[in-house]
């Protein structure tokens, strides 16, 4: 058996596997953990009562985070003319067309969000294979397709994200960094639960928000007690 390093024997110290912590709590034990060379990812996994299988009872959204998530934004946009302009006047990191879409096509998938005027959704959904696995894919729900571009580019880069529920009947979610305040993250938190709250769909019976945990890229994992997760 490995021997577990000094880092993470203090972090069994700090953490009961069995228990249920309260979000506060949780969040202030994620933030004494031990330090490592980078600023880590504060992440969320919460588990919600439906069958991804049936498409009625798919839970996706957005939201956006009042303190967005601390993540360099990479933000593509794929529109001409004025459109186009606008989208960099906006603060999109890449602009443009057919340039941008042989780009993808031959693999480049190094950002972050992908918006697109509604004119080019009949070539950008040819690449469904390359942008789909990775939830790159605009959608008209997602507002990531648009002609209010420079709106939603804005969103964007502000801190708006997109939750979606995937095959295994859990959404997934960076909510911020260990740097953050933790007023900052417990209101990034409860705003996403809040949102996915509203996201239940209305053929989903019994307990829908089944089990949570919040954990740091390279800390451990805490039990949330689901009750002390939602506000009103």
């Amino acid at each position: 058996m490995a021997k577990r390093s000094k880092r993470m024997r203090e972090i069994d110290k700090m953490v009961d596997p069995n228990k249920a912590y309260k979000l506060e709590e949780a969040i202030a034990i994620l933030k004494k953990v031990p330090a490592v060379k980078f600023d880590q990812s504060v992440n969320m996994a919460l588990k919600v009562g439906v069958d991804p299988k049936k498409s009625d009872q798919q839970v996706r959204g957005t939201v956006s985070l009042p303190h967005g998530t601390g993540q360099k934004i990479v933000l593509v946009v794929i529109a001409k003319g004025d459109k186009a302009k606008e989208a960099l006047d906006a603060g999109a990191d890449y602009v443009g067309a057919d340039d941008i879409l042989e780009k993808i096509k031959g693999g480049w998938v190094d950002f972050s969000a992908l918006i697109s005027t509604p004119d080019m959704m009949r070539e950008l959904g040819k690449l469904g294979k390359v942008l789909g696995p990775r939830g790159l894919m605009p959608t008209p729900k997602a507002g990531t397709v648009t002609v209010d571009i420079a709106k939603a580019v804005r969103e964007v880069k502000a801190g708006k994200i997109e939750f979606k529920v995937d095959k295994t009947g859990n959404i997934n979610s960076a909510v911020g960094k260990v740097s953050f305040k933790q007023e900052s993250l417990l209101e990034n938190l409860q705003v996403l639960i809040n949102a996915i709250n509203r996201a239940k769909p209305s053929s989903s019976k019994g307990v829908y928000l089944r089990s949570m945990y919040i954990s740091t890229t390279m800390g451990p994992g805490l039990k949330i007690d689901i009750s002390s997760a939602t506000t009103a």
